[in-house]
């Protein structure tokens, strides 16, 4: 054989069997990893299961707990509300008791009052027929009926009013001649009462026109600021709408809203509107109104020809022009008191000036009422009293309204004059038209009374005659009369003060001499 190809076969074969004892030893390596792979998984999953069953008894420990724990809350809360409704039942057993209780004392009462009832019934059963016995035996011992003793006791009631009547009116006629004099004047003042004015309302607006439109833009500002400004320095609101060229400014103070006024149209003519121009602006109006408020105090004292004033309150007079009551200027109802007060005075005969005087102060303490606490009386009294008025000054102002009673004759006539003219048709807020609409309604609703012959709305509507027809309204009729006119008045007008309602009752009896 060829030694070459032995060569050949010997390494074939040497290599095969190395390849096989190659694949025999990764075969055992593999099955021996394979193996520890295994066994360390089995590791694992026990380990696992053991880990899993500590948590799973870990869980239901703490659900034991949570359990037990809910439960004695449970326990807790129900005791709780268990001992809440034992005390409830029991206070609903003794409300219970106390009911039973009043309902029994009820049922004695109602007892109690059934049986008063009966013996009532029967005292005045026993009344009625002890009455009727007593009639029965007068009439037996008169030897009259009642009917005939009542015309008889008439009779003899008439003859002694009838003297006493004569008696009454003689005294009454001296007492007439005695106070003559007194009535005389007392007809001039009621003819006074008849005197009328002008009258303007105020309002709480005042309006300022504008050269143009362009100008609100002006007055606004940027972002506000120059209508800020004045509105914080003023204390007035400014109402800037589609209004054309007009600015309405607003407030219930009448001086801070004049301020604001002549503030405004100044900073118009000048152009130049800008926060620190308004603060100059609203200065020098402050003192223009002050100036101006001297001025008018001033003019109101030589107008009415009251000198010697101290100066302070001639500025507080000159205040109330720019104050106003029920819409009637304070200044001129001021005004119009003094000369009334002096007319009256001149008539009756006593110091005119003085009478002028407390006229013109009476409402003092209007000027100041918004500033001050108390009422306007007694702020007037107090600025009197601090500026050396005299006592008759002071009692006067004090008592013009009838809370003090007057110590003087002119206090007395400062509350007739100051009653004058508030009383004016139209004086408080009152156009001409709602004035007589109002007398026309007044009147109305008397004469829709029955046995109303006719009525009259007079005094400017604070009184109201009206003339009953006496067959069909006597006097106990004119009393119910009286009272359903002015409850119907009272709901179905509106009006300042109070009316009067004055039902005349008169008889007749006409004869002709022949």
């Amino acid at each position: 054989m060829d030694p070459i190809l032995v060569n050949v076969v010997v390494g074939v074969v040497a290599a095969v069997i190395a390849w096989v004892v190659a694949i025999t030893y990764r075969k055992k390596v593999v099955e021996s990893k394979i193996g520890g792979a295994e066994s360390q998984a089995r590791e694992i999953i026990d380990e696992a299961v053991k880990t899993a069953e500590a948590t799973k008894k870990e869980a239901l420990l703490e659900v034991k707990e949570e359990s037990m724990r809910a439960k004695n809350e449970l326990e807790k809360e129900s005791k709780e509300r268990r001992a809440e409704l034992q005390k409830y039942e029991k206070r609903v057993l003794s409300k219970e008791e106390a009911v039973d209780k009043k309902s029994e004392m009820l049922e004695k009462k109602e007892g109690a009052l059934v049986k008063k009832e009966e013996q009532l019934a029967k005292t005045k059963a026993e009344v009625e027929k002890l009455n009727e016995q007593r009639t029965q035996e007068l009439e037996r011992i008169s030897v009259l009926t009642s009917e005939q003793a009542k015309e008889i006791l008439l009779q003899t009631v008439e003859e002694e009013v009838k003297h006493d009547t004569a008696k009454l009116i003689k005294e009454l006629d001296a007492k007439a001649k005695e106070e003559a004099g007194k009535k005389a004047k007392e007809y001039i003042v009621t003819a006074i009462q008849k005197c009328a004015a002008d009258h303007v309302s105020e309002a709480t607006i005042s309006v300022v026109q504008l050269p143009n439109d362009e100008m609100k833009g002006r007055i606004i500002g940027r972002e506000g600021r120059n209508i800020r400004t004045l509105e914080t320095m003023t204390g007035v609101d400014l109402i800037i709408d589609d209004t054309p060229e007009a600015v309405i400014l607003s407030s219930f103070d009448p001086i801070r809203r004049e301020v604001a006024r002549i503030s405004l149209e100044k900073l118009i003519v000048d152009g130049r509107i800008h926060p620190a121009r308004i603060e100059e602006m609203v200065e020098k109006a402050q003192k223009e109104v002050e100036a101006m408020m001297r001025e008018e105090g001033e003019s109101a004292t030589l107008e009415v020809g009251v000198h010697g004033i101290h100066p302070e309150l001639v500025k507080l007079l000159g205040k109330m022009k720019f104050r106003t009551s029920y819409g009637q200027n304070a200044l001129k109802h001021s005004i119009e008191v003094a000369h009334l007060s002096g007319l009256l005075a001149g008539e009756i005969g006593v110091d005119v000036r003085q009478a002028k005087r407390a006229g013109l102060l009476h409402d003092i303490g209007k000027s100041v009422d918004h500033e001050m606490e108390g009422s306007h009386i007694q702020i007037g009294v107090d600025l009197c009293r601090k500026y050396k008025e005299s006592p008759l000054i002071i009692n006067a102002v004090e008592a013009h309204h009838g809370d003090v009673e007057p110590e003087s004759i002119i206090a007395c006539i400062v509350q007739a004059a100051d009653a004058i003219s508030a009383a004016r048709p139209g004086a408080r807020r009152e156009t001409l038209e709602t004035y007589t609409n109002r007398l026309k309604q007044l009147e109305d609703i008397t004469n829709s009374y029955k046995g109303v012959e006719k009525s009259f709305a007079i005094q400017a509507g604070r009184e109201v005659r009206i003339m009953v027809v006496p067959d069909q309204i006597n006097d106990a009729d004119m009393v119910l009369l009286v009272r359903d006119i002015s409850k119907q008045i009272e709901d179905e007008l509106e009006y300042p003060g109070q009316i009067k309602v004055n039902v005349i009752r008169e008889s007749r009896v006409i004869d002709y001499a022949k």
